[in-house]
């Protein structure tokens, strides 16, 4: 795990060397262990290292090829590199590390390595004899890895900051996406909140030449699907779920240095847990957060799942003085603004101090195995019919639903009512919406909306389930939860590893027709494929989810913070000030109709631009 970064194109070797020199400094964090940087005709790499795998000084990069004709920098773990490695043993390999076997897969099948490489990453490899740079983003985007074209030369880095801290990027702000920040608190990929600094795409590679010219193509999509899985019974789903979950798990237990596991008590994380357990020599490492808030507290779950598998358990007891003592820390590790980041940091800050390195997470269970509300208010059978009432009854409906109730649900139903098409992609978007459009429109003076914004995908008959998972996994969980938990772990140098991201797993489970996904209880098909592993109490309760209590915090202890950051923000010429401030005093006041979601992203993103000196 690593942060990563290069300019090509770039005539100038001085110029070269200074722009990677600035971007590698500004990486630090990413990787404490070790710094490398390489300069040559036209291109320029540089890497920090955070060692997890051969720790020796063979892992260092940027890495040559035996015969120095390919160079290559590396983000991330590649989980089936020993398998890779017997299949590829004619290559004179000189480390034990995963990084140097994508170099012997390159020099084999070239830029079509990626389909043999299981895991998350975001490489750049060199070759001089064809004069171009490779540069590939794992399937699930689980590693990031930005880029801006500018005038005869691309600059790529792990991070937006460190673009713009090789003085070759602007600091500009991408108007075009505001629209979407302010409705979702996020920037769809492969748009940012930078002008003309873009997000390389999950499963998509790029070559660029050493003139600048950009060819970007993909490998990989979750629209695939398997067609001898509809042919299963329920029973053989289920255990085709647990062999490739468990196998999922034990790969990414493949470390030399000391790990553990994030654990909720939910059913997520139990069950990563659970398999950890089966293959451990050792008792595994868990921690979990607990808070004075009893309505958030999951202490008790968490410690059931402890008991049940005999861990080494460490529960983070937290308070509101705890968290607001780290939250200007949290603020400053943000790479892009999000108003989730904050919640990643403490945990990752907290897991790092209890000596662990490496951590798996439970990320990703909710989106596949339906545990989210929106996968049965989805399946309703009402819902097909709306989009063939006239446009007009729709508005009706919508006007009369906005007179006779109030709150954030009226807000986003009205909306899907009044869409031109009121269809499921509609609902869909209206579900992720933290500020209403409506509402978001009022403050914000310039509306150009992004070219991107949300990916939509074909809906298959029989697969109503797996369509709402591929509208979660690619933008909901790949623009919010995947982008915080990179940015936040890495800035305590700690490696986040994701079973349920695993490809294999995700191909097939979207590949489960709907008669094998029943949605009562949420994710019943992963609780049956785990079976009697799971105490019953991580699944037979009411999800809590992992909420700090904001609203409290932002109206207490937070409220100078937050009302020095909506001022500085109500300065841009791209709000309306008044509209902005009245919102602020309405939820301070107590206003029960403005959630603290509705405030929060502004504050964060604020802050943000004031940090970076973003300008308008």
């Amino acid at each position: 795990m690593c942060g990563i970064s290069g300019v090509i194109g770039l005539k100038d070797i001085a110029e070269l060397r200074s722009a990677v020199t600035g971007m590698n400094s500004c990486l630090a964090h990413r990787g404490p262990d070790d710094e490398g940087l390489f300069v040559s005709d036209g291109i320029s790499l540089g890497q920090r290292r955070l060692s997890i795998i051969d720790i020796t000084s063979s892992g260092h990069q940027p890495m040559f090829s035996f015969d120095r004709k390919q160079c290559m920098v590396f983000n991330g773990e590649i989980y089936n590199y020993r398998e890779l490695k017997a299949r590829l043993s004619d290559y004179p390999y000189t480390s034990n590390t995963d990084s140097e076997v994508i170099l012997a897969a390159f020099r084999k099948w070239g830029k079509d390595c990626v389909h043999e490489l299981h895991g998350m990453f975001a490489f750049a490899i060199w070759d001089e004899d064809k004069r171009e740079l490779v540069v590939s983003r794992d399937r699930l985007g689980i590693k990031p890895l930005y880029y801006c074209k500018g005038n005869g030369f691309v600059a790529f880095a792990s991070e937006i900051r460190a673009l713009l801290n090789s003085g070759l990027v602007a600091r500009k702000l991408n108007k075009n996406a505001l629209k979407d920040y302010f409705i979702y608190q996020t920037v769809f990929a492969p748009e940012t909140i930078i002008k003309d600094v873009h997000m390389l795409m999950p499963g998509e590679s790029m070559v660029m030449d050493s003139e600048g010219n950009v060819t970007r193509a993909v490998y990989w999509s979750t629209s695939t699907r398997r067609k001898e899985v509809e042919k299963l019974s329920y029973t053989e789903t289920c255990a085709e779920v647990k062999r490739l979950l468990s196998e999922a798990v034990e790969k990414r237990m493949i470390a030399d240095v000391p790990f553990g596991a994030f654990l909720s008590g939910g059913v997520d994380s139990s069950a990563i847990v659970a398999l950890m357990s089966e293959v451990s020599e050792a008792p595994v490492k868990t921690f979990s957060i607990a808070f004075d808030e009893k309505e958030m507290n999951e202490a008790a779950y968490s410690n059931i799942v402890a008991s049940k598998f005999k861990t080494d358990h460490h529960q983070i007891n937290l308070k509101a003085s705890d968290f607001l003592d780290e939250l200007p820390s949290a603020l400053s590790a943000m790479d892009h603004p999000s108003g989730d980041g904050p919640n990643s940091f403490v945990v990752s800050k907290a897991t790092k101090k209890g000596g662990i390195t490496m951590a798996l997470s439970g990320l990703g269970g909710d989106e596949l195995f339906g545990g989210y509300p929106v996968f049965r208010r989805s399946s309703h059978p009402l819902l097909p019919y709306i989009s063939k009432v006239p446009a007009i009854l729709r508005g009706q409906l919508a006007s009369l639903l906005t007179m006779t109730r109030s709150g954030v649900t009226a807000e986003k139903m009205s909306q899907f009512l009044r869409d031109e098409r009121s269809d499921l992609n509609a609902f869909l978007k209206v579900n992720r919406q933290v500020i209403p459009e409506k509402a978001a429109l009022s403050l914000l003076k310039e509306t150009h909306a992004s070219k991107h914004s949300q990916r939509i995908f074909k809906l298959d008959p029989g697969y109503l389930v797996s369509y709402i998972s591929e509208f979660e996994i690619n933008n909901y969980m790949q623009n919010v939860l995947l982008r915080d938990t990179d940015q936040m772990s890495m800035a305590h140098a700690l490696e986040v590893r994701v079973p349920f991201l695993d490809h294999e797993l995700v191909e097939f489970v979207l590949s489960v027709p709907d008669r094998h996904k029943p949605l009562i209880p949420g994710k019943k098909l992963l609780i049956d494929a785990m079976g009697s592993l799971l105490p019953e109490e991580t699944w037979n309760r009411k999800k809590m989810g992992f909420v700090l209590p904001w609203r409290s915090w932002m109206k207490d202890e937070l409220s100078e913070l937050c009302a020095s950051r909506i001022m500085n923000l109500s300065k841009y010429g791209f709000v309306y000030s008044e509209q902005l401030i009245r919102l602020w005093e309405q939820f301070r006041g107590g206003d029960p109709e403005i959630p603290w979601t509705r405030i929060w992203h502004l504050v964060v993103l604020s802050d943000w631009l004031e940090r970076n000196s973003i300008e308008e």
